[in-house]
């Protein structure tokens, strides 16, 4: 069986560009060229993790035995910030063994003008230094991203019930003829 974990891209950079702008707001200048670099940077640790994780002897056995590599799915990787491009996580994200889920005007964005190009590994020095210089600002990726599952989790769960009290719905008014 082939599964995914999902991996949400551009809320990540949502909610910690809000803390990068309060604390350069507070003074912290240099802070200001973090801003819409955060989401790529923690995609690209995972992806260096994942890469890791399955290259292990460990997993490799278990492949020799059929496991199936449980992929990286990046999701919500149409940009939200006006000021940056529009297809910037997607060209971004592109690597082998990843699932990238697109909005349609995400995908004729990219179809349009974007470029194919293995870019996930590129970069890593960067993105391990882009995390480093967060937390040594004090901004705590662990409660941002702990707040974002939280919030997700929520709103699948609602999204969920309300598929579940729509079909409860429909099937009783159809029972009543």
């Amino acid at each position: 069986m082939s599964s995914v974990a999902s991996f949400f891209v551009s809320r990540v950079d949502t909610a910690v560009d809000a803390a990068i702008s309060e604390a350069v707001n507070a003074g912290n200048k240099t802070l200001g060229s973090l801003l819409g670099k955060t989401a790529i940077s923690n995609a690209r640790v995972a992806y260096q993790e994942f890469g890791r994780s399955f290259g292990e002897d460990r997993f490799v056995a278990l492949m020799e035995e059929g496991a199936l590599v449980q992929r990286p799915l990046w999701a919500s990787t149409s940009t939200k910030n006006p000021a940056l491009s529009d297809v910037l996580y997607v060209e971004a994200l592109i690597g082998p063994d990843t699932v990238n889920t697109l909005p349609d005007a995400t995908l004729a964005a990219f179809l349009d003008h974007g470029t194919a190009q293995q870019t996930l590994d590129a970069d890593i020095e960067d993105a391990t230094d882009t995390l480093f210089a967060l937390k040594a600002a004090g901004i705590k990726m662990d409660d941002i991203t702990a707040k974002l599952l939280e919030d997700g989790l929520k709103s699948f769960a609602d999204s969920y019930d309300e598929v579940v009290e729509n079909v409860d719905s429909k099937r009783a008014s159809l029972v009543r003829g």
